[in-house]
């Protein structure tokens, strides 16, 4: 079944950093929450997510700078920035202060913005990737499953062209703990996205800046993160790499794994991944909320 964000959500488009044009799609009523997807996919894996926050939650989905329907600017992919593309999708909506949930690449934005943005910043989750230059990177990028982090430039993008499916199913198969997921109607959905003139090279330089990221990544070590974090990984996947990886830049961090999932949780088990990050939410709500007298 392909994805899809609750009807009610309402789309815009937001000037991001340097000239991007940053598409994001909100709706409901209550605390902000801010859902970054990563690659191979876009902001519409999120539907099982938004469906289940949007009750009780703002809930704010873009797409990453030169995926989906945000625009392919040439440059602009280090994480840094695109942290600053969804600052300012954030105060454009009217919002300041907001959760994050972030998974894959979105997790490399998402410890970005809040490193440069912490005061803004309730509570984070990231789920199942790791963070260029933080411990152990340098083990993980040694995975010959990774191959597509060092995939890019003009020669991929012309041996990709007309292939794209090939190529993502690939990724989407390597990673999965479930062969039938992501099913066949998403993959052809997904497909599609990344067929689109630009976006393959738009999703490579997502990899290309990995080497700036890790600088940006070691000073932003320097001073751990105060805010609760959530860190999960798939069963079959991360695991509790996650947690050792968000411990590295982090202070309160709790961990989790998803039962059976590989590195697709929404597709794998959305069921028990969606009540994971809603009782997480409404922990951090409980603990910031005012005793009553």
């Amino acid at each position: 079944m392909q994805p899809s964000l609750p009807p009610t959500f309402k789309a815009r488009t937001v000037a991001g950093r340097g000239g991007a044009d940053i598409f994001v799609r909100s709706g409901g009523a209550g605390p902000a929450v801010v859902l970054l997807h990563g690659y191979a996919e876009t902001s519409d894996s999120w539907a099982p997510l938004a469906s289940g926050l949007v009750k009780s939650y703002s809930v704010v989905v873009p797409d990453l700078r030169g995926i989906g329907r945000s625009s392919r600017p040439t440059g602009g992919y280090d994480k840094k920035t695109q942290a600053a593309d969804i600052r300012a999708v954030v105060t454009a909506l009217g919002y300041d202060r907001t959760s994050i949930v972030s998974h894959d690449i979105g997790i490399m934005v998402a410890y970005a913005y809040a490193a440069l943005y912490p005061d803004k910043v309730e509570c984070l989750v990231v789920m199942d990737a790791p963070l260029p230059g933080i411990a152990p990177w340098d083990e993980i990028v040694r995975n010959p499953a990774l191959w597509h982090f060092s995939f890019h430039g003009a020669d991929a993008e012309r041996l990709v062209e007309g292939r794209e499916r090939i190529y993502l199913d690939r990724i989407w198969n390597d990673f999965t703990g479930d062969p039938g997921k992501p099913d066949e109607a998403t993959r052809s959905y997904y497909a599609a996205q990344y067929a689109q003139p630009g976006a393959m090279r738009a999703g490579f330089a997502q990899f290309t800046v990995f080497a700036q990221d890790a600088v940006d990544n070691k000073g932003f070590q320097q001073t751990k993160l105060t805010m609760p974090v959530l860190a999960v990984g798939g069963e079959k996947s991360f695991g509790a790499t996650e947690a050792i990886v968000m411990r590295n830049v982090a202070v309160n961090v709790r961990e989790a794994a998803v039962p059976g999932a590989g590195h697709w949780l929404m597709e794998e088990n959305p069921t028990f991944t969606v009540a994971l990050i809603r009782d997480f939410l409404k922990d951090q709500s409980s603990a910031a909320a005012p005793a009553v007298r």
